[in-house]
Parts: C-alpha cells; sequence; structure tokens
C-alpha cells in the first residue's frame, strides 16, 4: 500500500494530521484536554515500567500516539487501524514515535498482526471504538484483556451516552455550549477534509485502497454502563470514569 512515507515527506503528513486534529475540534471541543487525560492516566500506569509498551486502538493518523511519545519517550507505542488513509498520514509523519500496523479491530485474530514480543502495560483509544458494532465489541474487550499484564489499563475516550433521556439530552446541551465558547465551530469538517485529503497525489494509491476496502459501518452509542457490563464480562476487575465533559468521557478498565 502506498504510504506518505514512500515519497519521504514528513512535513507533507504531519500537514495532513494537524488539519485533521483542527476538524476534530469541531466535534470535540476538549480534545487536547481528553488527550492529556488519557496520557495521565498511562503515565500512572506505567510509572514503574522502564520501557512500558502501549496499544492504540483505532490509532487513526497518529494524533494521540504523537502525543503519548512526547510524555513518554522510553515507551513502544504499537497503532493499529485499519483506514489505508489514515495509516499513510500516521506512518509518513511518525513512524520514528511508532509503528502502525494495518488490521482490522472488527474481524477476529486482529491481534496476531501485532507482533507483539510481550504483555501490553496499557491500551488506549480515543474516538474509534464506536465504530465496532456491539455485538462484536464485547470480542474486542476480551482480546485487549488477553494482551495487557494484571493490572494493565483499557483507556477508552469517546462519547459515551446517559441512558436517562433527559440526562441524555443534559450532556448534549453541556457539550454543545461547551463547544460554543471554545469558538470551533468553524473549523473545517469531517466531510470537507476527506475531500481535500482525497484530492493529495501522494495519497492516491491510499485513497483508491480506502475505496476498494469499502465504507466502515454506523456508529454504535452505547452507555457508560453497557461499557462497563462487556468490560467486566471480558475479564476486566474494575471500571469507571475519570473524566468527562458532556458526554465526551474518558472510561478506565483495570485488568
Amino acid at each position: 500500500m502506498k504510504d506518505v512515507s514512500d515519497v519521504g515527506d514528513v512535513s507533507r503528513a504531519r500537514a495532513w494530521v494537524e488539519r485533521w486534529d483542527r476538524q476534530q475540534e469541531n466535534y470535540i471541543a476538549d480534545r487536547e484536554e481528553r488527550f492529556t487525560v488519557v496520557a495521565d492516566v498511562v503515565a500512572e500506569v506505567t510509572a514503574n515500567s522502564p520501557d512500558p509498551l502501549i496499544l492504540d486502538l483505532g490509532c487513526g493518523p497518529g494524533s494521540m500516539a504523537a502525543r503519548l511519545a512526547a510524555r513518554l519517550p522510553k515507551a513502544a507505542i504499537v497503532g493499529v487501524d485499519q483506514d489505508p488513509v489514515l495509516l499513510a498520514l500516521a506512518r509518513g509523519g511518525y513512524h520514528d514515535l511508532a509503528r502502525f500496523v494495518d488490521a482490522d479491530l472488527a474481524s477476529p485474530g486482529w491481534p496476531a498482526a501485532l507482533e507483539l514480543t510481550g504483555p501490553v502495560d496499557a491500551a488506549v483509544s480515543t474516538t474509534a471504538l464506536h465504530w465496532i458494532p456491539e455485538e462484536r465489541l464485547g470480542a474486542v474487550y476480551e482480546e485487549v484483556a488477553a494482551l495487557l499484564r494484571p493490572g494493565g489499563v483499557l483507556v477508552n475516550a469517546d462519547n459515551l451516552y446517559d441512558e436517562q433521556p433527559a440526562v441524555a439530552g443534559l450532556a448534549a446541551a453541556v457539550l454543545e455550549a461547551r463547544a460554543a465558547r471554545a469558538g470551533v465551530g468553524g473549523h473545517e469538517d469531517w466531510a470537507t477534509w476527506w475531500r481535500a485529503v482525497s484530492a493529495d497525489p501522494a495519497l492516491a494509491g491510499a485513497v483508491a485502497e480506502r475505496g476498494r476496502r469499502g465504507a466502515r459501518g454506523g456508529i454504535t452509542e452505547l452507555s457508560v454502563r453497557r461499557h462497563a457490563e462487556l468490560l467486566r464480562a471480558a475479564g476486566f476487575a474494575e471500571v469507571g470514569t475519570v473524566w468527562q465533559s458532556g458526554n465526551d468521557v474518558v472510561l478506565v478498565a483495570v485488568r
């Protein structure tokens, strides 16, 4: 698969990722704070490990991996994603900070593609696991649990919804008000970014491969309670929220 690193243009890849980060703020006004909270959890869990191993689930173009590498320079970071365009940008921009693997979390057997040499200290995911259907998500949690060392954690930062409709509505209102105060509504949106990146000749091979693989399914909207049920059934001992802004949640599960 062709990616940006084939043309040796790190600055081009990082420019696209920076543009990606700005458009994501349209939907997650506190995205940088959320990244920092995820890194805080990982730093605490790996404080006594000289060379921690971190897994980034649904790593996209490497935004979380780059921030973890800056926070934990001795960590080995492995990102996994199935989108060839986003992987091309991650490999092109951050190949020196992490290893990025092409595998689909929705397909059983994806852990084998990682070629890990030991247990994982922490697995993280930011705005990614909502693409996994509910009937598959429990198995993904089991697969992640099997990769983690005892005491290791899964940190999932995503929009998680309250099952009570009035509370869910208030959480959505809080999120919208926060976005308005942050002034992020005028940023480029998802569709515009994808149209622009798809027109970059350096990414033509990755764009074509993305078309061959077809579109992902819809977003799965699950509650914190439902995620907790699936995580405990997968073998996690403790599950809880460590940060929240509206329905934007950082959920931690301890192996």
